[in-house]
């Protein structure tokens, strides 16, 4: 892969220093949403790319400028809020359809889900409610489904109905705490369900994904946009096929004014780095790691080839969107592990540094996902310290 579309994807995703001083909501409408499983992602996302301290974008969060919803392949996402109504439409296939399916096999019917589904819109008309003030409030509407549930990841309806009501923008999960780096949730009454007003069918929603995903990344295969999306292989040519894409590069599509924008781009001849997560939407919307690795730099365990190394499980260090090192958070001495694959400088240490105070003041920790935890990362920060000369 080379340099020029390193750099051109580091540039449209705002990682050239482009966005700062956007707000969470202006940064993700450039971007793309956030992938959100319970780690630091979103806000290293927000942080690489405008400088927002956690207090800005847990305010935005509160003010629901930005809000975290089930959304492509039914997986969360902090999305904007002109994308609310997109990301709940291209969700629904997803979000609960296993779960109706495993119910279904354990006799639960429609009427049972439809009753409990009302009985939690009442008991939610007053107060935002945990899991369990809900189950208390709904009683009896919400049973168990016995040990055969608890097999199948399904030990009582409750989570069925309030998995439906979310996909269908009539109920939204709010965190306790306000942050999105926790996972302990209320849910509430969402009294203007975004959907009410959202018109276009499936497929024409689809089609707005694929113009948003283009719009985010400039460049990218079908079968990048396919994984994105959760779309079969013809749906996604469905998808994409209005928006007129031409090859960029082999099998990596664009819309023609960007490809016409990506002949004209010239590689930005100062380095600019920035330490963001594993999941930040530059590898994470293609699902492609391998991708911004430089030839020079797969060895080892980042030598695997096209197809094989789709996340590396530390976070990332780019500079104009080529992976140049990796790093983790040690929560015990309040520090950075990392290594670099380039020669350090001023400007690298100041970007490290910088990171590891908005950690250490902000967040406390950086977890990859909600189960990282400072013992279960300690051996990748030794190795880390080790390949640093830490």
């Amino acid at each position: 892969m080379d340099t020029k579309l390193r750099a051109w994807w580091s540039h449209r995703q705002g990682l050239d220093g482009s966005l700062v001083g956007k707000t969470a909501r202006e940064a993700l409408n450039h971007s793309g949403w956030s992938r959100s499983v319970g780690g630091a992602s979103p806000y290293l996302t927000l942080l690489g790319r405008t400088g927002l301290r956690r207090a800005e974008i847990d305010a935005d969060l509160a003010k629901q400028q930005i809000h975290e919803l089930p959304s492509a392949r039914g997986c969360t996402y902090v999305v904007p809020a002109e994308d609310y109504a997109l990301a709940l439409k291209v969700g629904q296939n997803f979000s609960t359809k296993t779960e109706i399916a495993t119910a279904k096999k354990l006799g639960v019917t429609d009427a049972e889900v439809s009753k409990l589904k009302a009985a939690v819109l009442k008991a939610l008309a007053s107060d935002p409610l945990d899991t369990d003030a809900i189950k208390t409030a709904v009683g009896p509407d919400a049973r168990s489904l016995g040990p055969e549930g608890v097999k199948k990841g399904l030990a009582t309806t409750l989570p069925l109905a309030l998995g439906i009501l979310q996909s269908e923008g009539e109920i939204r999960r709010i965190p306790v705490n306000g942050r999105i780096d926790q996972q302990r949730y209320k849910y509430t009454l969402w009294k203007q369900n975004p959907l009410a007003k959202w018109k276009l069918d499936t497929d024409a929603s689809f089609t707005e994904l694929a113009r948003r995903y283009y719009k985010w990344i400039g460049v990218a295969s079908i079968a990048e946009f396919q994984w994105f999306s959760g779309l079969g292989v013809k749906a996604a040519k469905a998808a994409t096929d209005p928006l007129k894409l031409v090859s960029v590069q082999g099998d990596l599509m664009a819309t023609q004014e960007d490809a016409e924008a990506f002949a004209k781009f010239q590689v930005p001849k100062k380095p600019h780095y920035v330490l963001t997560g594993t999941l930040d939407n530059i590898a994470h919307l293609r699902r492609a790691t391998y991708s911004l690795i430089a030839d020079e730099d797969a060895v080892g365990d980042l030598a695997p080839g096209p197809g094989s190394l789709m996340e590396i499980s530390s976070h990332l260090i780019l500079d104009r969107g080529r992976i140049v090192g990796r790093w983790d958070f040690d929560v015990e001495t309040g520090t950075i592990a990392w290594d670099s694959f380039v020669k350090t400088d001023a400007s690298l240490k100041e970007a490290v540094a910088m990171t590891e105070a908005y950690i250490r003041e902000d967040l406390g920790d950086a977890r990859t996902f909600s189960l990282d935890s400072p013992n279960s990362r300690a051996p990748r920060i030794a190795a880390l310290r080790k390949a640093g000369g830490q």
